[in-house]
C-alpha cells in the first residue's frame, strides 16, 4: 500500500470529520472531497471549541471557497492537501481574550489592543493573541469569510493599538455578456481624404464612407457569454452572479446577409455583393445594391460624395456638399448638390439654395424649393413648390411657381407668378404677375427656314418635270394631227371596237395606210414614253415637297400655350428654336434665366394684358 493511501487511513487521536485527514506532519483536506464536506469539518471542528494551529489560511480558503490565487505547483493533482500543523482545543481563557466584532456594510472591524488573563489574587497578567485562535473565534461569531490574513497577522505580530477591517465580503463578479465583434476589415469605412490621379489629395472627400464587400466575406462573429464568479458574504453565504446575457445573430442579420458555424465560432457573412447598410433601430446589417445613409452629408460625416450604386440619405446634405452617383433619394434638407448620372433624384423635404441636376431621369421635390437649381437633360422635373428657381428639363410639373426661370418642352402649373416660362407646350391654370416681377410667357416655335429651303429647292425640279411633260405632249399632238395619221388611228379605233367590218378587199388597202403612216406612230410611242417619265419625275418630286411641307406642319404644331385665369398682365411672345440641334433647355443656369428675361428682335407679341384665357397654337397664325 502506498504511502498515500496509508495516511487516508491514518486517524491519530480519534476520528476527523469526513474531508479532513490527520497525519504526523499535519492536518489535511482529502483533494477531492466537496465545499459543502470542507465546510462541515471545519465547522465541527471550531464549535467544539478547538482552531488549528499552523494554519496556512490560503489553502484553508481555496478549498472551502475556491478564492484566491491557485495552489502552488507542488500541490496541484495531490489527494492530500495540507493545511494546518495540528489541532489544538481552544480553551475559554483564552477564547475570552477575544472581543466582539462590528460589521458594517460588509466589512468586519476589530479593534487591538492589550489583552490580560484574569488570575485569581493576582493582577492581570499579559497575553498575546493568536492567528489561528482569531479564524477560529470569528467563525463562532459568524465570520466565516474573507479574512485578511497578512493585516491581522501583522497587527497581531507588532502588538500595536489598531482598529482595522479584520475582513471582507467579496461581492459577485459579474460575467461577460455574449456579443458582436467585427472580423472583417471590409466592413471599416476610411475617412482618411482621397487621393486623385495627380496623387493629391481631396479634402472634401473620403476615401471610403461606404464599404463595399464580395459574397462570402466573413463580417461578424458571435463571442459566446462567459459566467460570473460567485462572491460570499461574510457569513459564508454565497452571493451568485447575475446571469449573463444571450443574443443570436439572427437579431442582426438581414437581408443579404447567412448565418454559418464555421471552424472559430459562428459567424455572419455576406451572402451578395453589395453596400452595407446599418438599420438604426433593428440593428440589422443588411447588403444590397443600394447604398443607405442615415448620418447626413456634410464635412464631419462623409464629405463629398461620389457614388457607383444606388444612394438613399436619411439626414441633410449640408451647403457646399455634393452628391453624385445614380437613383438619389434624400430625405433630409438639401442645401447642397445632387448630381445624377441617371434614374431618379427624389427629395422628401427641402431643396433650399442647392442644385439637382441629373443627365438621364427625373427630380422629385416633395418639399419646398427656393433659390435652387434643378436640371435634367431628359426627364420629368416635379415639384409642389418652387420659390426663385431656375429650371430646365423635358417636362417641367409645379404646383405653386413665383419668380422661378423654366425652359422645358413641356411646362404644367398650377399657379404662376412673376415668372418667366419658355416652352413648346405651356399649361397654366392661374398666372399673373408678382409684386414688380412680370409674367412673362414664351412659345417655343420651331425655325422653319431649312424647310422651307428644301421645298424651294424641290420647287424647280417639279416644274422642270411638268415642263418636260408639257413639251413631250405637244409633240405628240403634232404628230398625231397629221391628216393621215388622224383618218388611220380614227379608223384603227373603229375597227378594234368593231364598229366596221373590213371586206376581203378593204384589208389590202388598210394595211398599206398602215404601212405609210408606221413610222410616225413609232415616233407617237417613243414621245409617249417620253411623256410618262416626266409625269413619274413630276410626281416624285412633288410628294418630297408634300413630305417637307407634313414634316414642318407636324413640327408648328408641337407648340401651344393655354392660361386658363389671368390675375393681371401677362406677356405671351414666340421664341424660335433650332429644330435637330441640342434642346433649347439644355444651358448652363445663368443662360437659362438670360434667354427667358431677356426680350430679344424678331419676337412676336401673341398676347399682352390682364384679360384672359389664352388659348394660342400655330394654327392661329396660318
Amino acid at each position: 500500500m502506498s504511502d498515500d493511501a496509508k495516511a487516508l487511513e491514518q486517524t491519530a487521536e480519534g476520528e476527523l470529520p469526513a474531508g479532513l485527514v490527520r497525519r504526523p506532519d499535519g492536518i489535511y483536506f482529502l483533494a477531492d472531497a466537496t465545499a459543502v464536506t470542507c465546510l462541515t469539518a471545519v465547522s465541527q471542528i471550531f464549535l467544539s471549541s478547538a482552531y488549528f494551529a499552523g494554519l496556512d489560511y490560503a489553502v484553508y480558503s481555496k478549498m472551502l471557497y475556491n478564492v484566491g490565487p491557485d495552489l502552488p505547483e507542488r500541490l496541484r493533482d495531490q489527494p492530500l492537501l495540507r493545511f494546518a500543523d495540528s489541532i489544538q482545543p481552544f480553551h475559554a481563557a483564552r477564547r475570552a481574550l477575544y472581543k466582539t466584532v462590528k460589521i458594517i456594510n460588509g466589512e468586519a472591524e476589530y479593534y487591538f489592543e492589550p489583552v490580560f488573563f484574569e488570575v485569581p489574587d493576582l493582577p492581570p497578567q499579559p497575553a498575546r493573541l493568536n492567528f489561528d485562535e482569531f479564524v477560529s473565534d470569528m467563525w463562532v461569531k459568524g465570520i466565516r469569510f474573507g479574512i485578511d490574513a497578512p493585516a491581522v497577522r501583522d497587527v497581531i505580530a507588532t502588538g500595536r493599538l489598531a482598529r482595522i477591517t479584520v475582513a471582507r465580503r467579496l461581492n459577485a463578479t459579474p460575467g461577460k455578456d455574449a456579443s458582436i465583434v467585427e472580423v472583417s476589415q471590409d466592413i471599416h469605412r476610411s475617412n482618411a481624404p482621397k487621393e486623385m490621379g495627380d496623387g493629391r489629395l481631396d479634402l472634401q472627400t473620403f476615401q471610403n464612407r461606404f464599404p463595399q464587400v464580395k459574397p462570402h466575406v466573413k463580417l461578424l462573429r458571435k463571442v459566446p457569454s462567459a459566467p460570473g464568479v460567485r462572491g460570499f458574504e461574510l457569513s459564508g453565504l454565497v452571493l451568485e452572479p447575475p446571469v449573463p446575457k444571450d443574443l443570436e445573430l439572427s437579431s442582426v442579420a438581414g437581408e443579404g446577409t447567412v448565418i454559418e458555424h464555421l471552424r472559430g465560432g459562428e459567424f455572419l457573412l455576406s451572402a451578395v455583393e453589395g453596400f452595407l447598410s446599418v438599420d438604426p433601430g433593428s440593428r440589422r446589417l443588411s447588403i444590397g445594391p443600394k447604398i443607405i445613409s442615415r448620418e447626413g452629408v456634410s464635412a464631419r460625416t462623409t464629405g463629398n460624395l461620389q457614388l457607383t450604386g444606388e444612394y438613399e440619405e436619411f439626414g441633410d446634405v449640408q451647403e457646399q456638399r455634393s452628391v453624385e452617383g445614380g437613383n438619389i433619394t434624400i430625405h433630409g434638407n438639401v442645401f447642397g448638390n445632387i448630381v445624377s448620372r441617371g434614374g431618379d433624384i427624389v427629395l422628401s423635404k427641402n431643396l433650399m439654395g442647392g442644385t439637382a441636376t441629373n443627365a438621364d431621369g427625373g427630380i422629385r421635390v416633395k418639399g419646398v424649393a427656393s433659390g435652387a437649381v434643378l436640371q435634367t437633360k431628359r426627364g420629368e422635373i416635379m415639384l409642389t413648390r418652387a420659390e426663385s428657381c431656375i429650371i430646365s428639363g423635358s417636362r417641367v410639373v409645379i404646383g405653386e411657381a413665383s419668380n422661378c426661370e423654366i425652359m422645358a418642352d413641356e411646362v404644367v402649373i398650377k399657379v404662376a407668378e412673376g415668372c418667366a416660362i419658355a416652352a413648346r407646350k405651356i399649361e397654366i391654370v392661374h398666372a399673373g404677375p408678382r409684386k414688380q416681377t412680370e409674367m412673362l410667357l414664351y412659345a417655343l416655335v420651331p425655325d422653319t427656314s431649312k424647310f422651307d429651303k428644301k421645298i424651294a429647292d424641290l420647287q424647280p425640279r417639279v416644274a422642270s418635270a411638268a415642263r418636260e411633260a408639257d413639251v413631250r405632249r405637244a409633240e405628240m399632238d403634232a404628230i398625231t394631227g397629221q391628216t393621215e395619221v388622224r383618218n388611220y388611228l380614227t379608223l384603227a379605233n373603229r375597227v378594234r371596237k368593231r364598229e366596221v367590218v373590213l371586206t376581203p378587199e378593204q384589208l389590202p388597202l388598210f394595211e398599206k395606210m398602215a404601212e405609210a403612216v408606221g413610222p410616225s406612230l413609232r415616233r407617237v410611242a417613243k414621245i409617249s414614253l417620253a411623256v410618262k417619265a416626266a409625269q413619274v419625275q413630276q410626281q416624285q418630286a412633288q410628294e418630297e415637297v408634300n413630305q417637307v411641307q407634313r414634316q414642318k406642319q407636324a413640327l408648328v404644331r408641337g407648340s401651344r400655350c393655354v392660361v386658363e385665369l389671368l390675375t393681371g398682365d401677362v406677356l405671351l411672345r414666340t421664341m424660335t428654336f433650332t429644330p435637330g440641334e441640342p434642346p433649347p433647355y439644355d444651358r448652363a443656369p445663368k443662360d437659362v434665366k438670360a434667354k427667358v428675361r431677356t426680350a430679344v428682335p424678331g419676337m412676336k407679341v401673341l398676347h399682352s394684358g390682364p384679360v384672359g384665357p389664352i388659348g394660342w397654337t400655330p394654327y392661329e397664325e396660318e
